[in-house]
C-alpha cells in the first residue's frame, strides 16, 4: 500500500502531456499523522502500541476514558460527578455554546473525569484529564471536581492519583479560574494532613495554573517521557527573554534533572509503577514476609586486630560494596524517587522506597559509585546541598506515611565545591540534624565504608547508629587532620591511631550501638554471609523501635545524642 499520498487529497501531474487527479490510496481513518516525526502511521498499530508512535517514540495525547481503561483494574471505575452545570461567571458571550458542543463532541461533562477505581487491587480516588475538552483549563467546574474527589478520599481515607493534562488557567472564567488553583491546593493540604498519599502524574502538556497549583504538589510526582511542563509557556518565555530556548527545555527530562519530579514513567510501565506506589502506602496491603521476624541476635563479636590506618585502606578499597550494591541484598521492590523540589537531583544521594521483610522503608544511601567512570558520575559519595535536601523530603514523606527510615552511610565527606556554598551546604546539613532528631519514625543509620565530618552525620542522626567493621567514622580524613593540627598531611597514618575512628574505637566510646561483623574485607565477591547477619540484626531494631510509643521513640533518640 503506497503511503505518499495519506495526508493529500489530490496531488495533480504538473507535466503539460498528463493532467490527471491521484486519489488516495488508503481509507479515512486508517492513518493518523505523527505530530512529532510527521510520519504516517496506522491507528490500529497506534492503539496497540500504547498510543506511542511506533517509528519516532512520540506519544500522543490519551483521551480520558481511554487513559482510565489503562489504569483502572477492569470493570472497577465508578465516576463521580458526572454532570455539573455549565458555569459562566463572567457572562463571557458565546462561553455556554462552545462548552455545549463540546460536550456533544466528546460526550464529556467537563475537561476532566473523577471517580473511584482499583489500580493493581488498592482502591483510590481517579482524576484524568482530557486535553480535547478548552485544552483541559481549569475553570470553577474542573476545580470543584477535583476538589469534591479529594474532600471524598479525605473523608473515606483514600489516596488520590490525578493526570495532569493542561494549558492552564480557563481565560473565559476570568478570576474565578485563577481562584481554583487555592481552592484545589488547599483541599489537598487538608488531604496531605490526613497523612494520605497523592499522586501526581504529569502528562504533555502540564502548564500555566495547572502546573503552579495541583500538578506539583505530589507526595510523588510522575511524569510521562517528553512532556511540556512548566509555568510560562515556551513561546511567552522566548517573546520576554528574546532568546531561543534550549533544546529539551520544560520536559520532563529537564525537571527530573532539576529536582522537580521523582520519575519519568514510560506508558507501559505507567499502571505496574502505581500499583506498587498504592500497595507501598497501603495500610492494609499483604505482608510479603514467608515466616514471623525475630528478634536479632546481639552476640558480642571481637574484630580481629588492625592498625587505625589499615581500617581507613578498607574503607576506601575499590572493592568493597558501596551502598547500591547492599539494596538487592537487604531490600525487595527498591523504587527510586528522584529531587529535592528546588533545585536539582544529586546522584551521590540514592533515596526511595523498598520493603524489607514485608515492610515498607524509607532507604537512603550516600554512593560512590564502582570504578572511576561510576566515582566521577556519583561525586566520589560527596554530597551536595539538593542531594541532603532530597534526603531530608525523603524522611519527611517517610514520618507521613509512618515508614521507618534506613540509612546507608559512605562519604568522604559533604561537597565543598563553590556552587554548594553558593546553594547554602551549610544549612542543608544542619536543617537535617534539626529534622532528624524530631522524625517521628524509627531512623537506623549505619556506616558501611567512610563515616566523613558532618557530611556523615546529617544520615547519622538515629535512634542507633552502626558500623560494619573495617568502617570509619570520623571528623574530617586523616589526612586532613593531619594537616590541621601538624601541618603535615604525610602524617595521616599517625592520625588514625590518635582520631579513635573505628568501629572498635566508636563502640568504646559509646558512639555506637553494633559492629557487624566482616569475616574476611567486604567485597562485592563475599557479600552473603555478612548481609545475612546484617538482614537479622536490622529485622530485630525494626522489631524493637517500631513498638515503641512516639514520646519514648523520640526521649530515647534525644537522649542518645544528649548525653554524648
Amino acid at each position: 500500500m503506497k503511503l505518499k499520498y495519506a495526508f493529500k487529497r489530490t496531488i495533480t501531474n504538473s507535466s503539460a502531456s498528463a493532467r490527471q487527479e491521484t486519489k488516495p490510496e488508503v481509507p479515512d481513518g486508517m492513518l493518523k499523522k505523527c505530530n512529532a516525526c510527521k510520519g504516517a502511521v496506522f491507528v490500529d498499530e497506534v492503539k496497540k502500541n500504547n498510543y506511542i508512535c511506533p517509528h519516532c517514540g512520540n506519544y500522543f495525547r490519551i483521551h480520558a476514558r481511554r487513559r482510565i481503561e489503562m489504569i483502572a483494574d477492569e470493570g472497577t471505575f465508578e465516576e463521580w460527578d458526572s454532570v455539573m452545570p455549565i458555569s459562566n461567571p463572567l457572562s463571557y458571550k458565546g462561553y455556554p455554546d462552545k462548552v455545549k458542543k463540546l460536550q456533544e463532541k466528546t460526550g464529556l461533562d467537563e475537561a476532566i473525569v473523577t471517580g473511584r477505581a482499583k489500580i493493581g487491587g488498592v482502591s483510590a480516588v481517579l482524576g484524568v484529564c482530557d486535553s480535547r475538552f478548552l485544552m483541559a483549563s481549569m475553570g470553577e467546574n474542573v476545580g470543584e471536581k477535583i476538589v469534591r474527589a479529594v474532600e471524598k478520599a479525605t473523608e473515606e481515607r483514600l489516596p488520590v492519583v490525578l493526570f495532569a493534562c493542561s494549558g492552564g488557567a480557563r481565560m473565559q472564567e476570568g478570576i474565578v479560574s485563577l481562584m481554583q488553583m487555592a481552592k484545589t491546593s488547599a483541599a489537598l493540604k487538608r488531604h496531605s494532613d490526613a497523612g494520605l498519599l497523592y499522586i501526581s502524574v504529569l502528562t504533555n502538556p502540564t502548564t500555566g495554573g495547572v502546573t503552579a497549583s495541583f500538578a506539583m504538589l505530589g507526595d510523588i510526582i510522575l511524569a510521562e517521557p517528553g512532556a511540556l511542563i512548566g509555568f510560562a509557556g515556551p513561546r511567552v518565555i522566548e517573546q520576554t527573554i528574546r532568546q531561543k530556548l534550549p533544546k529539551g527545555f520544560q520536559k520532563s527530562e529537564f525537571l527530573l534533572e532539576h529536582g522537580f519530579i521523582d520519575q519519568i514513567v514510560e506508558r507501559k510501565d505507567m499502571k505496574e509503577t502505581l500499583a506498587q506506589l498504592l500497595k507501598m502506602h497501603c495500610a492494609n496491603a499483604a505482608d510479603n514476609r514467608d515466616e514471623k521476624a525475630e528478634q536479632a541476635n546481639k552476640e558480642s563479636y571481637s574484630p580481629a586486630k588492625k592498625s587505625a590506618w589499615e581500617h581507613v585502606l578498607l574503607a576506601r578499597s575499590k572493592e568493597r560494596p558501596t551502598g547500591k550494591d547492599y539494596i538487592p541484598w537487604l531490600f525487595d521492590h527498591f523504587l527510586e524517587l528522584h529531587g529535592d523540589r528546588l533545585f536539582g537531583d544529586d546522584s551521590a544521594l540514592i533515596g526511595g522506597i523498598a520493603y524489607f521483610d514485608g515492610k515498607p522503608v524509607t532507604v537512603i544511601i550516600q554512593e560512590k559509585g564502582n570504578g572511576t567512570k561510576e566515582n566521577i558520575a556519583y561525586n566520589f559519595g560527596m554530597v551536595s546541598p539538593e542531594g541532603y535536601r532530597k534526603s531530608l523530603r525523603l524522611m519527611k514523606q517517610a514520618e507521613k506515611f509512618g515508614r521507618p527510615v534506613i540509612c546507608l552511610v559512605d562519604t568522604p565527606g559533604a561537597f565543598c565545591g563553590l556552587e554548594a556554598e553558593e546553594r547554602g551546604q551549610g544549612e542543608a546539613i544542619a536543617r537535617n540534624l534539626f529534622e532528624l532528631s524530631g522524625l517521628k519514625v524509627p531512623v537506623l543509620s549505619i556506616v558501611i565504608g567512610e563515616g566523613g565530618s558532618g557530611g556523615a552525620l546529617a544520615l547519622a542522626v538515629g535512634d542507633e547508629v552502626w558500623m560494619m567493621e573495617n568502617s570509619i567514622y570520623s571528623i574530617l580524613s586523616p589526612e586532613g587532620f593531619a594537616t590541621i593540627l601538624w601541618k603535615d598531611s604525610t602524617k595521616a597514618k599517625e592520625a588514625a591511631e590518635v582520631m579513635k575512628l573505628t568501629a572498635s574505637d566508636l563502640k568504646d566510646l559509646g558512639m555506637i550501638e553494633q559492629i557487624i561483623p566482616e569475616k574476611e574485607p567486604l567485597t562485592r565477591e563475599n557479600m552473603m554471609e555478612t548481609m545475612e547477619v546484617l538482614e537479622k540484626r536490622v529485622r530485630g531494631f525494626l522489631d524493637t523501635y517500631c513498638a515503641y510509643d512516639l514520646e519514648k521513640l523520640l526521649n530515647k533518640r534525644y537522649n542518645r545524642f544528649r548525653n554524648l
